[in-house]
């Protein structure tokens, strides 16, 4: 059975999306990865890494639209989490969020 491959996503890919990645990525069934969308910061999304990801977390309305801008296929797979950039990468604050936003998610994540 293969993991199921979970991009995280948010500006510079400092905070959020590894936060969300490392906490994520140590369950069961899944692998996960994080990017930014920010041109200043080396690990940006790529045509790629949305192709490879089969589900996507942005944590903003505006990482959806330039994952899209990308790949127009890749709508299906986005999810918008809607954490604001306020946080330090693992902030007790920012996991609690990350978790509670992720709920709904989980089961399908985790399943086979």
């Amino acid at each position: 059975m293969r993991k199921k491959r979970v991009l995280f996503v948010c500006t510079s890919a400092r905070a959020r999306s590894p936060t969300a990645a490392s906490i994520f990525g140590g369950m069961g069934n899944i692998e996960a990865k994080s990017a930014g969308v920010s041109k200043d910061f080396q690990n940006i999304v790529t045509k790629e890494i949305i192709q490879w990801a089969d589900f996507i977390f942005v944590m903003e309305e505006k990482h959806k639209q330039f994952l899209i801008e990308i790949d127009h296929s890749c709508r299906s797979k986005i999810r918008v989490l809607q954490v604001p950039d306020i946080f330090y990468r693992n902030q007790p604050e920012l996991k609690q969020i990350l978790v509670h936003k992720m709920q709904p998610y989980l089961r399908e994540l985790d399943s086979e």
